[in-house]
């Protein structure tokens, strides 16, 4: 995220911060200089009462150092100006990264409260900054000499996105226009705010009780004992719930024999956001699309995707449209391959009905025993939490040389109870961040997982380096009585991504916060993450993490071998509904005027017309499609496969030498890794790779060929 450009109403996703400095005060924790452990925010002392006076004051402090900007007498320099600039606000990016921490993972009455309020607050903040013309001037100023101008490349890149940003934020308009510009992106936040609250209420508020033994016939023993265990703890004594978790859902769905209930659950997960409440989330769609619209006429675009994509490596819709396209014309005859293997079974076993959504997991848990002789239950064991989490950090010290080491301080401050912390080092044992890792789901989490960061690395002005403190959160299986946390493979896979992106943040070596870390293009912000899911699959990798939980044998290679043979199965099927949701937000995006959206009917339309099968619906249906309603991915949701094009060919430069290869590692750090965004994406991916990536390898991992 770079801090000016993106509107403030994303700050959710990639929440960054700085250095601790700012007001001092013995009374609000959020005011005063961390005295805690690598000046981790004291997470234990810091109450929601405390946050809209930290804001109140952080923005007064930044306004006044924007005055100063605005005021100084001397002529414009790129010091004076731009770079003061991108060191104000300390205080603020401070107070937001614990705000908006704590929102996604720890939420509560008292941030949703005022949750709403801080968003247009700071949506007025920084509009004040992105169309204060005099403060433009003067940086319009320094960029028109930027070819005399003896900076380096990262110099050039904050001078470039920091004068573009201005511009991207309207401050060329006129002044009416200004203003409704201010109205809609204040509008935009306290929607999008809505959007996200709702989702979480409808997500935490749909049960499936079960009382009756005979209904759970199918499930692993292990899925029964955990649903048990989540009734109880709901006070349902002798009873199993089942939850629109993922966790919860999805054994149901691949094991439970009552079709009916199996429909049940899925339809309160897919209708999330669409049940005609007090939390449904259609109006707020159609709202937010139409601003958008709005919003992209007034800086100049035809549609909102040509406003976000412009900064974007696919710079334009229609190359977008291209990878989406081709891609959906190899996936959609596999899936309904498989479709057609499914309703087979269904056949064969005297079922007199057709295949439907909430059919599939079931039936492809099915064809996937019966191929390959592969049950998850058989696979689950292998994969202990704890010991997955080992194998991320196993990769990373043979690649990068890292030591990751658990901080087991009672002490040590934490965003939840549940989470836990550790130091990184790197090869040389200097301290590189923190690291917090917060697995399993609640009540006050969101859903999904995410790499976010309480601090961003940087410099400051002194050359002092700053060191990253990181956060990763997941939903993923809790353990169960006496039985560790053991996950499904994809699970796991999950685990190594947000690592990738933790990785991204950790070895992040830059002056500039707004340029450090994953601040880079979205379409290429997945490729760290993605990267790391290949080692996760990896035989050699599995044989040192993947070991029984009750024995400590590691994985069979017969086993490892099924897992193989079976990995390209339903690839049909998982590359479908992901591009479904992408061709999606796309088509939202992409319209060109404002209408009256019936989100109903403009959903159900265009999956007809783009020929999706009603076996499969989008990964993520517009009442639910958090990532680009309520975070960074508008318009930008193909980016994980965009960035796939980019895992998959990298991944070739390891499967080319060995490994970990440690020449191919140290050009992927030095060139990806620790750059962040402080180059051209595809100059610093050709860097690494000698040349642009190819689609190839992406479609024979997808068995798309």
């Amino acid at each position: 995220m770079k801090k000016l450009i993106v509107p403030a109403f994303a700050a959710a996703l990639f929440f960054s911060a700085c250095s601790p400095q700012g007001s001092e005060s013995t009374e609000n924790p959020l005011l005063s200089k961390y005295d805690t452990p690598f000046q981790v925010p004291p997470f234990e002392q810091i109450q929601p009462e405390h946050f809209m006076p930290a804001y109140q004051e952080a923005m007064k402090d930044h306004k006044t150092e924007i005055e100063a900007i605005v005021a100084n007498a001397d002529a414009p320099t790129f010091e004076n100006t731009v770079e003061a600039l991108e060191y104000s606000g300390k205080l603020l990016s401070k107070v937001s990264s614990v705000f908006y921490g704590l929102r996604s993972a720890n939420t509560n009455d008292g941030i949703k409260e005022i949750s709403s309020e801080i968003g247009m607050m700071l949506s007025s903040h920084y509009d004040d900054i992105n169309l204060n013309l005099d403060l433009f001037n003067r940086i319009e100023e320094v960029y028109n000499q930027k070819d005399e101008l003896a900076l380096n490349q990262e110099q050039s890149m904050l001078l470039e996105d920091t004068y573009k940003g201005f511009v991207r934020s309207g401050i060329n308009l006129a002044d009416e226009k200004k203003s409704r510009l201010r109205e809609i992106n204040s509008r935009l936040s306290e929607l999008s705010n809505q959007f996200g609250q709702n989702l979480l209420t409808e997500t935490n508020s749909f049960q499936l009780v079960i009382d009756k033994k005979e209904d759970l016939a199918g499930l692993p023993q292990g899925v029964i004992a955990g649903a048990a265990e989540t009734a109880s703890a709901e006070g349902m004594e002798g009873k199993w719930l089942f939850t629109t978790q993922k966790p919860s859902m999805l054994p149901f769905l691949q094991y439970a024999e009552n079709r009916d209930l199996r429909e049940k659950l899925y339809k309160g997960y897919f209708n999330r956001g669409d049940n005609d409440n007090e939390y449904d989330n259609k109006a707020i769609v159609a709202e937010i699309a139409n601003l958008r619209v709005e919003r992209a006429h007034l800086l100049g675009h035809e549609s909102y995707a040509d406003y976000v994509l412009e900064d974007r490596m696919a710079k334009k819709p229609a190359n977008v449209y291209k990878l989406l396209d081709e891609l959906w014309a190899a996936a959609l005859p596999v899936a309904k391959q498989e479709r057609a293997a499914m309703q087979q079974i269904i056949d064969k076993e005297g079922g007199d009905f057709k295949l439907a959504s909430w059919d599939w997991w079931y039936y492809a848990e099915k064809v996937r025993q019966e191929r390959y002789n592969l049950d998850e239950n058989e696979v689950r064991p292998y994969f202990q939490l704890e010991n997955v989490r080992e194998g991320a950090f196993y990769t990373a010290n043979q690649l990068f040389g890292l030591t990751i080491n658990e901080v087991t301080d009672q002490n040590f401050p934490k965003p939840h109870p549940d989470a836990q912390v550790f130091e990184v080092l790197d090869k040389d044992n200097s301290h590189l961040g923190i690291l917090y890792m917060d697995f399993h789901p609640r009540a006050s989490k969101k859903v999904g997982a995410w790499c976010g960061v309480y601090r961003k690395q940087h410099r400051t002005q002194n050359d002092e380096n700053i060191a990253p403190v990181v956060t990763i959160v997941c939903n993923f299986s809790k353990p169960v009585g006496d039985t560790p946390a053991l996950l499904s493979f994809d699970e796991a896979t999950t685990l190594f991504h947000e690592f990738g992106h933790g990785l991204h943040q950790l070895l992040s070596d830059n002056q500039y916060k707004s340029l450090s870390g994953t601040s880079t293009p979205r379409d290429f912000v997945e490729l760290p993450s993605q990267i790391m899911e290949n080692w996760a699959a990896e035989p050699d990798v599995m044989k040192v993490y993947a070991k029984h939980y009750k024995t400590d044998e590691a994985i069979p290679e017969s086993l490892v071998t099924k897992m193989k043979d079976a990995g390209k199965f339903n690839q049909g099927f998982a590359t479908v509904e992901y591009l479904a949701a992408s061709l999606l937000d796309m088509e939202y995006h992409t319209l060109t005027e404002k209408q009256n959206i019936d989100v109903e009917s403009f959903e159900a339309n265009y999956l007809n017309e783009i020929g999706l099968i009603e076996e499969i619906k989008p990964r993520y249906r517009t009442t639910y499609f958090n990532h680009i309603w309520a975070s960074g991915y508008s318009a930008g949701y193909y980016s994980y496969i965009w960035a796939g094009v980019l895992d998959a060919d990298a991944f070739e430069a390891f499967k080319e030498t060995s490994l970990f290869d440690q020449e191919t590692a140290a050009a992927f750090r030095e060139h990806v890794l620790s750059k962040g965004g402080t180059d051209d994406a595809m100059e610093m991916y050709k860097r690494f790779r000698g040349q642009e990536p190819s689609k190839e390898p992406l479609l024979r991992r997808r068995g798309l060929l």
